[in-house]
C-alpha cells in the first residue's frame, strides 16, 4: 500500500474569469505565483516522488511549493473539454441546447463535444496510478483529482460529491493493488513558509 497525494495547481487568468481550461496550456497568473511562494509542501511529503501534469500551470506550481522539478506525466493532463475549452461554464449552462450539465449529473459517460468523458480520463490515469511503488505526490488538475477521489469514495458523478477540491491542500488516497481508498488523514494543508 502506498500513499498518493494530489495538489491542485494555482490560479490562472482563465480560472479567475470562469473559463474552462481543460487541456489548454494556460500559465499561472502573477498573483498565483506570489501566493504560492508563501507555501511549501508539508513535512512528511517533501521527499516523496514528485509528479506533475505537463501543463505549465501544474508543473510551475510543483516547482514553487517543492523547490524541485517534478517528473512530468501525460496521464494526469487535465480532462479534454473539446469544443468547450475557453468557454464559460455559466454561459454554457444558460444555453439549454449546449448539452452542458453540472458534475452531479455527469455519470461516468458525460462527454463535452469532441472532448473526453470521465471514463476516458480514468482509463489513462488508472494504469499509471497502479504502477506507482512509492509514496508519491502529483500536482495536477481538479478534473484528475475528481476522477481519483470519485473512485476512492465510490462516487459515480450522481448527486452531491462527497468531497470538495480546494487549493493549497493535499488530498490523500491509499493505493493497494487494484484498491483505492481515502487515507486518514485525507486532507493535509500546505505549510506557510517562515518569513
Amino acid at each position: 500500500m502506498i500513499r498518493f497525494a494530489m495538489l491542485r495547481h494555482g490560479h490562472t487568468h482563465w480560472n479567475r474569469a470562469g473559463q474552462i481550461q481543460g487541456s489548454t496550456d494556460i500559465p499561472l497568473d502573477d498573483q498565483a505565483r506570489a501566493d504560492l511562494s508563501g507555501f511549501q509542501l508539508p513535512s512528511g511529503w517533501r521527499d516523496v516522488d514528485l509528479y506533475s501534469s505537463p501543463l505549465q500551470r501544474a508543473a510551475e506550481t510543483a516547482e514553487i511549493v517543492s523547490n524541485r522539478k517534478p517528473m512530468l506525466v501525460e496521464a494526469i493532463t487535465e480532462m479534454d473539454w473539446g469544443d468547450w475549452e475557453g468557454r464559460k461554464g455559466i454561459d454554457l449552462k444558460a444555453d439549454p441546447n449546449s448539452g452542458f450539465r453540472d458534475i452531479e449529473e455527469w455519470g461516468w459517460d458525460f462527454r463535452p463535444p469532441n472532448g473526453e468523458s470521465p471514463r476516458d480520463v480514468w482509463a489513462r490515469i488508472e494504469p499509471w496510478l497502479k504502477n506507482l511503488s512509492l509514496d508519491s505526490l502529483a500536482v495536477c488538475h481538479i478534473g484528475i483529482m475528481r476522477m481519483i477521489l470519485a473512485k476512492a469514495h465510490g462516487w459515480k458523478f450522481d448527486g452531491p460529491a462527497p468531497f470538495a477540491v480546494k487549493r493549497n491542500r493535499l488530498f490523500v488516497v491509499e493505493v493497494d493493488g487494484d484498491h483505492l481508498r481515502v487515507a486518514n488523514p485525507d486532507i493535509v494543508r500546505l505549510e506557510k513558509v517562515a518569513s
